[in-house]
């Protein structure tokens, strides 16, 4: 079964790779019998769907979360195993998006307003005057 990340960018399921192993979430004593958790690996640098960029994107952006050049995903909140990968799937779709996603606009830099100093200004006297009054009168 293909993941369909979007409409440019489909990987194919020989790409993909699936480990079980028991669970330590919900399911009660079938937990201590079943392979529930779901965990699914797809290598990004050695990926034929991906084109340079998005490989180089992947990996810029991925970085941080790839064992080996492999993304990891792990899938263990529900009960059943069918489940799990369905959510697994879903993640990685999710991080693969985000990553490949175009960075937001940086922010442009701008003075602060005259009112927003003036304000500033006042609240540093009033606090000022309010640390003055609390002093000790000298015996002048």
């Amino acid at each position: 079964m293909d993941l369909h990340v979007n409409e440019s960018l489909i990987i194919p399921s020989a790409e993909l790779t699936w480990n079980f192993s028991r669970s330590a979430g919900p399911g009660g004593q079938h937990v201590n019998t079943s392979d529930s958790k779901a965990e699914l690996s797809w290598p990004v640098s050695a990926s034929r769907s991906l084109s340079a960029w998005q490989r180089q994107r992947l990996l810029e952006k991925l970085g941080s979360r790839l064992i080996s050049g492999a993304l990891v995903v792990r899938s263990s909140e529900e009960r059943s195993q069918w489940r799990n990968r369905q959510l697994a799937m879903e993640k990685m779709v999710r991080l693969i998006n985000q990553a490949l996603a175009p960075d937001a606009p940086r922010r442009k830099a701008t003075k602060p307003t005259k009112g927003s100093q003036r304000r500033r200004l006042n609240a540093k006297s009033n606090r000022s005057m309010t640390k003055e009054l609390r002093r000790k009168p000298t015996r002048d």
